[in-house]
């Protein structure tokens, strides 16, 4: 533990550097500004933006490139919440519940105070999740440097498992999905016997499906693609007039706290759990906020109370997500598998040994996301009349840009055109499945988790020297308990996952 500690002062070392405090500051800001504007743009979300945005992480160093999209991550989830509250549109869909009272207060002409409402309890929201992500990946840092091989695999399998139980869809099409992902990984050179296999005589695929064009492909270009059939038109009114009105005043935001921490800490439970999310976070807090209220009849009708439990929770997700991708190099959403392609583009594999290789850059990267929030502030306060314009931008305009930017950055990482064909492919892929309704995320994860389970599969194997049941069972029977508990874990999740998305669902019909 001390080891993690001198690393953390180091990492403190290495962000406030006077050579690398400057840029890594600018760079932030402009990740918070493109994280707002695509927020702000119902029809692109987060997600998106960071996907297509990915390629230019593998120019920098990973104290520029990873704060960047910590930027946008924070900035685009803030974003959402501009629609939401003026045009009841949210820009993300973690911005849902906020459209239950934002659009209200808009009409009373209380735009202004919802929106500055929703940026303070984001920021609050944030700020508190990050400190206490900080403090809790040490513990289970430390757990994980004592796993071995067949304990990394057994939970590496597991979250696979839970990824599939919680994700947007049902079960079984997560576990279908999964498989699939399972065997794309397969695609290229056997890690440990370096023998080709899934090639079907194609020389480029040898090396294996890249990285980069999969996840743009699958997450962006298929949420393009699906854009693309929604009619082309702004998405607000050119007619509709500004009623931002009055600023918040600080005896409203105080009215607020309690709801505020309350829901910060719904949303820093929710996001220690893979595959949840910010959408079910919000309404959970809603929900919390208008339970404890003594007026629970104004929420709904333009209550800046019900604004506040929504974006706080909401934005509480986003550190704890980090935890497992850290330190076990589990991606815990749609998200995090994003950023762990950052991690890996950088030089940083994210995985039990990340936190001793190379403990003061990951610490350096952690504290830059808390000084982010502060930035976020800043930036977000002062910036707030501009967004509020940006809801005007049409369509059709941005759909053709955004799908040049995603195949010239995917291009521009390798100049190898293979990797356009591998981005067309993943879109389509991506477009289909979610036409269909199938979660693309435990496609993604499998992808990303398989080689890391084969890998821990064949150490296993090594080390039981042809006796794996007796290896496993007497040597390592915390493995044993892993793959027995497994089951019960991914349907207890799964009960409780259903259970919030049909709590959320309720309270989505009894606003329509």
């Amino acid at each position: 533990m001390e080891d993690l500690f001198v690393s953390m002062g180091q990492g403190a070392a290495i962000l406030f550097n006077p050579d690398t405090f400057l840029l890594t500051v600018l760079y932030m800001i402009g990740g918070l500004l493109l994280g707002m504007f695509v927020g702000s743009l119902p029809g692109l979300t987060t997600l998106t933006a960071m996907a297509i945005l990915l390629p230019i992480v593998f120019f920098l160093p990973p104290i520029f490139g990873i704060p960047f999209l910590l930027g946008i991550y924070k900035g685009g989830i803030y974003g959402g919440s501009i629609p939401a509250i003026l045009v009841s549109m949210p820009g993300t869909g973690a911005a849902v519940a906020t459209t239950f009272d934002g659009p209200a207060l808009t009409r009373q002409g209380k735009g202004r105070k919802a929106l500055e409402m929703a940026l303070f309890s984001s920021v609050i929201g944030d700020f508190s999740s990050d400190v206490f992500t900080i403090f809790m990946i040490v513990p289970i840092a430390l757990i994980a440097l004592k796993i071995g091989p067949p304990e990394l695999g057994a939970v590496l399998f597991l979250s696979l498992i839970v990824i599939s139980a919680t994700g947007s869809g049902a079960f079984v099409k997560g576990l279908l999905v999964m498989v699939v992902g399972l065997f794309v990984a397969m695609v290229g050179q056997d890690p440990i016997g370096a023998l080709s296999r899934f090639t079907f005589g194609v020389f480029e695929l040898r090396s294996g499906i890249s990285l980069l064009p999969m996840l743009i492909g699958l997450f962006a270009l298929s949420e393009l693609l699906l854009n693309i059939e929604k009619r082309a038109s702004a998405y607000i009114d050119p007619n509709l007039k500004s009623r931002e009105g009055e600023r918040l005043t600080w005896p409203e935001l105080r009215s607020c706290g309690r709801t505020i921490m309350r829901s910060t800490i719904i949303g820093t439970t929710i996001g220690i759990i893979p595959g949840v999310g910010q959408v079910v976070a919000a309404f959970v807090g809603y929900a919390a906020a208008k339970n404890a209220s003594k007026h629970p009849e104004r929420f709904g009708k333009g209550e800046l109370e019900g604004v506040a439990a929504a974006e706080a929770a909401n934005n509480a997700v986003n550190g704890p997500t980090l935890v497992p991708m850290l330190t076990f190099g589990i991606p815990g959403d749609n998200i995090t598998a994003i950023l762990l392609g950052a991690f890996v583009a950088v030089g940083m594999r994210p995985g039990p040994e990340l936190m001793v290789e190379q403990g003061p850059q990951v610490f350096a990267i952690l504290l830059a996301m808390v000084l982010a929030n502060v930035l976020f502030l800043i930036v977000g306060y002062l910036s707030i009349p501009l967004f509020a314009r940006v809801v005007r931008i049409p369509k059709s305009l941005l759909m053709p840009m955004t799908i040049m930017f995603a195949f010239a950055g995917v291009f521009a990482v390798r100049n190898n055109p293979t990797d356009l064909y591998v981005l067309g492919a993943f879109g389509v892929i991506g477009y289909v499945l979610r036409k269909y309704r199938f979660d693309v995320a435990p496609l993604a994860m499998a992808f990303i988790l398989g080689p890391e389970i084969e890998r821990s599969v064949s150490q296993t194997l090594s080390l039981s020297q042809g006796d794996l049941f007796g290896y496993v069972l007497f040597e390592r029977p915390i493995t044993v308990v892993i793959l027995v508990l497994t089951p019960v874990i991914a349907y207890s999740l799964w009960r409780r996952s259903m259970k919030l998305r049909r709590e959320s669902q309720v309270m989505l019909s009894q606003k329509e």
